[in-house]
């Protein structure tokens, strides 16, 4: 079954950060918990939206206290090739290398030195150092896990005793509720700029993966270079999500800034700290939003829910019973009102986990259990597998079967985290899957690594690139 990437732009969105772009539930027993080293506080309970107008100042100058000094500013340093002018390849073997720097921002998550940030603020860094808000220390940060699905990473520096922030909850944050966004932009101190939540569950097409997952909380709240993986927090100071983009066609805030909700960071940095990746759980369908034409042919008065597309074969939602046609209305009984709903609340469960969907059809509600399979297509918990050469400037993964079946290929490898080395020079893309090398196919990372290796002479690449198009690239490698 092929899944298509959405390209539609909707607008123009920078993802901020120094080199130029710019910046920026609690879970219940049954699904993965967010774990004993991060803190979470009890926005559930008490409302923002119920703060009287006359004490927002006090709320503003509570909430800045108790979440500036868990920002922190975040710079890295990666090195990249300069094309000859006369080169008309991405290989450019005779292109000069240099070193650049920028920056983000990141946001204290527990006492023992787990930072999280956007994968983007650290993609393709050679060095990450962190430097903390209060007292101005620059740690040297290592990364614990990357999902570029989601625009999310996990650092950690060797510290104790640091301000972490507490985890709030955004399955109660409300439209019209107040936020303060929080960044920590070249260095300077934090910095606090407020507005409200603007809406939920955002989808704006900015993540250029297989797999994307957008539902981002909309935010007035002016979000600007350097912000990128900075705190939005309610007014009891409680992280509510992290700064990830803006809407711009300049690159400087103009009124729309989006943010990852909390409960999906606080599953995905579990994922991290256990197993080193993120443990998505799949049901084997593909939803879209419901369109007019969608209304008109199913006869309905409101585009709600998530309309179910296709369905893969003897996948967990076939076997259960769904199908193509049908609106999924509720997961577990959370009512889903989109599609970047759904694939928010979707991303809470692991692989092996037993979820209720509630889909319409025929007009009549109707309820379905099914069991979410890996991207291997089994219930297993996923462990990081990939292999690093630094030669060759990347990591290595064998493509799982969800790729193998979106991209109609049998075998393939995943190349990421590319930096300084023969991948950057030979204009691979991060996130591409390379097919063919010399003509082989493969399906061991080492083994492919190998060989790319020791490779000499007449090369040829062949391959898909992270947007779903083909490649292939022919050179003389020394």
């Amino acid at each position: 079954m092929k899944h298509p990437i959405l390209k539609k732009i909707l607008f123009s969105v920078f993802i901020p950060a120094l080199s130029g772009m710019a910046g920026a539930w609690m879970f219940n027993k049954n699904r993965s918990d967010a774990g004993s080293i991060f803190r979470f506080g009890n926005a559930g309970n008490s409302p923002i939206s119920q703060v009287n107008l006359k004490d927002m100042p006090a709320g503003f100058v509570k909430a800045s206290k108790l979440s500036t000094p868990a920002v922190v500013f975040i710079k890295t340093v990666s090195t990249v090739q300069y094309r000859s002018s006369f080169w008309f390849w991405d290989f450019d073997p005779f292109g000069s290398r240099g070193q650049v720097s920028s920056s983000g921002s990141g946001v204290i998550v527990s006492a023992d030195g787990y930072i999280v940030t956007n994968h983007h603020v650290i993609a393709n860094a050679e060095q990450i150092s962190v430097t903390l808000s209060n007292n101005k220390k620059e740690y040297t940060a290592k990364v614990v896990g990357k999902d570029p699905s989601t625009d999310l990473a996990l650092l950690k520096i060797e510290a104790g005793n640091l301000p972490a922030i507490t985890l709030g909850n955004s399955e109660v944050l409300e439209i019209g509720d107040w936020v303060l966004a929080v960044g920590n932009p070249f260095n300077l101190n934090s910095t606090v700029t407020a507005g409200i939540v603007s809406a939920k569950g955002r989808n704006i097409n900015i993540v250029n993966n297989q797999f994307p997952i957008e539902s981002f909380i909309q935010t007035d709240a002016a979000i600007n270079p350097g912000n990128s993986g900075g705190a939005l927090v309610n007014l009891n100071g409680e992280l509510v999500g992290i700064n990830t983009a803006i809407a711009s066609q300049t690159g400087s805030y103009t009124g729309y800034g989006f943010a990852i909700p909390v409960n999906m960071v606080a599953k995905i940095i579990k994922d991290f700290v256990e197993f080193g990746e993120v443990q998505r759980g799949f049901p084997g369908l593909t939803t879209e939003d419901i369109s007019n034409a969608i209304l008109q042919k199913l006869s309905l008065n409101q585009a709600e829910g998530a309309y179910v597309s296709a369905t893969i074969e003897e996948g967990p939602a076939d076997k259960a019973g769904i199908k193509a046609g049908d609106i999924i209305t509720k997961i577990d009984g959370t009512k889903v009102s989109n599609k970047a709903f759904y694939e928010e609340h979707l991303a809470y469960y692991r692989p092996g986990a037993t979820v209720k969907f509630t889909v319409l059809r025929d007009g009549k509600e109707q309820e379905f259990s099914l069991t979410l399979m890996n991207a291997e297509g089994n219930t297993k918990l996923m462990r990081r597998n990939m292999i690093n050469s630094r030669v060759l400037g990347a990591d290595f993964q064998p493509v799982n079967q969800q790729e193998m079946q979106r991209y109609r290929i049998s075998s393939g490898i995943k190349v990421s985290n590319i930096v300084n080395g023969s991948m950057a020079s030979m204009g691979i893309q991060d996130g591409s899957i390379i097919t063919k090398f010399n003509g082989r196919s493969y399906t061991r990372a080492e083994d492919l690594v190998a060989d790319l290796e020791q490779a000499r002479g007449r090369i040829t690449i062949e391959g898909i690139s992270p947007s779903g198009t083909t490649f292939s690239y022919s050179f003389f490698g020394y």
